[in-house]
């Protein structure tokens, strides 16, 4: 069975995101991952989560994950971070003492992990949301050419202009070997 630490790697990412920005509710959340598994992708061909994410009205939401941290968090969750409602905005905020534990990253997730809370770090959702929402982003591409609530396919990450960057052809290969090789072996 292969082991890939997405789990880890999701929890471990909230609680960090939590403690180094302000006004993290589920909307900002979402999108900090959101920018976190595009950004990675557009680098490496292969996201830090393995979530999927949908064209929401409000932008790209992983759907299982805004399911479980909306409805019932599981255990390992709930035991780092506590979410509290006050009127339409849902606080996420991290348990006392819990400190995220950063050895499940590479050192490139975690420079992304450091560079976006950076970045957003007093941003509130609306100003995160405009972002995510720019033309020719994929959330934008998505809403356009599949519809709302579709899955937005992480390979619209691509520059397909930049030299620099990870071409497509290469992106969209590592993205097919990566979810066989998963379907193949499972995941733990």
């Amino acid at each position: 069975m292969i082991i890939t630490h997405s789990r880890e790697k999701l929890i471990n990412a909230v609680l960090y995101f939590s403690q180094n920005t302000r006004f993290c509710g589920k909307t900002k959340l979402m999108k900090l991952l959101y920018f976190l598994d595009f950004i990675h992708f557009k680098q490496t061909g292969k996201s830090v989560t393995d979530l999927n994410y949908f064209a929401w009205e409000q932008g790209p939401v992983p759907k299982s994950f805004f399911e479980e941290i909306t409805d019932s968090p599981k255990q390992d969750l709930k035991a780092l971070i506590t979410v509290r409602s006050t009127g339409d905005f849902q606080h996420i905020s991290p348990k006392k003492g819990k400190k995220p534990n950063l050895d499940f990253f590479s050192p490139r997730e975690l420079k992304l992990l450091k560079d976006i809370s950076f970045i957003f770090k007093d941003v509130q959702s609306k100003e995160i949301s405009d972002i995510s929402h720019l033309p020719n982003e994929p959330w934008n591409t998505t809403k356009h050419t599949k519809g709302m609530f579709e899955l937005i396919d992480y390979t619209l990450a691509i520059d397909k202009n930049s030299a620099k960057k990870l071409p497509l052809s290469i992106a969209k290969q590592r993205h097919i070997e990566r979810q066989e090789m998963l379907s193949h072996f499972g995941v733990a």
